[in-house]
């Protein structure tokens, strides 16, 4: 069949499809939805592209329902739920990042609904230093003891994020359960993943991140400060040791 034949025929196709008001409606969404699939390949972040996908699955289904197309219906309105969920998941996510680093929220707790629970018995050992970082954990009940600093850390705290994102992925310190615990861990893996869907979740993260490293600064020095030796007639006041940036 030749070219000119083909032409014909879409034209006439065309022609019968837009010769009633709902068949106008029909091909104007096909074709909204099909200009979204194109801009859609050019989108590099998840939530707009999933948002283009909810606007094309829309523009389909109605097309699918004007210009009867059962097959087309049955696609677009199974994957219209999923893009909806898809998004909506990704918006809270978010969300829930951005408003952490605002507060300064350093517990992890977003990140909860992306994580596995482990129970643990009392004097288990979660991880020993030196071993490979896999896992960001985050601690929803019961105490861990970092053996080598004599440090106990309650619940609701997120930890083992230092090792997480080292270069060497290696642990500095031991962590082993004071009591029975339940602890929730997130891989690399995933991580990853909720990265790559949305970059604004890892700047986000790389925020919080950096904020628990100054507020440990923090703490060392004034810590250092307080245990620092005062030479003879000095004020009471101990002089502040300024760490190395």
């Amino acid at each position: 069949m030749s070219m000119h034949v083909l032409w014909d025929t879409a034209m006439a196709s065309l022609a019968s499809s837009i010769s009633t008001p709902s068949g106008i409606v029909a091909v104007c969404s096909a074709g909204v939805a099909g200009a979204l699939v194109v801009v859609s390949s050019f989108v590099k972040t998840m939530i707009p592209l999933r948002c283009l996908a909810v606007g094309g699955n829309l523009g389909f289904l109605v097309y699918g329902a004007l210009h009867p197309s059962l097959i087309m219906m049955l696609l677009h309105g199974a994957l219209l739920p999923i893009n909806i969920w898809r998004t909506a998941e990704m918006v809270r996510l978010t969300r829930r990042v951005t408003a952490a680093a605002a507060e300064d929220d350093l517990s992890g707790v977003w990140l909860r609904p992306y994580m596995r629970s482990r129970r643990l018995k009392a004097s288990r050992v979660l991880f020993r230093k030196g071993d490979a970082a896999r896992h960001l954990y985050f601690l929803a009940s019961g105490q861990i003891e970092f053996v080598e600093i004599g440090e106990i850390m309650e619940a609701g705290r997120l930890f083992g994020e230092i090792a997480f994102f080292a270069p060497d992925k290696r642990r500095s310190l031991t962590a082993r359960c004071v009591t029975d615990c339940t602890v929730l861990r997130i891989d690399e893996t995933t991580f990853k993943q909720l990265y790559f869907q949305n970059p604004a979740f890892g700047f986000q993260v790389v925020t919080l991140v950096t904020s628990r490293l100054i507020a440990d600064r923090k703490r060392l020095e004034s810590l250092m400060a307080a245990n620092a030796p005062r030479a003879p007639g000095a004020s009471g006041t101990p002089e502040t040791v300024v760490l190395g940036t």
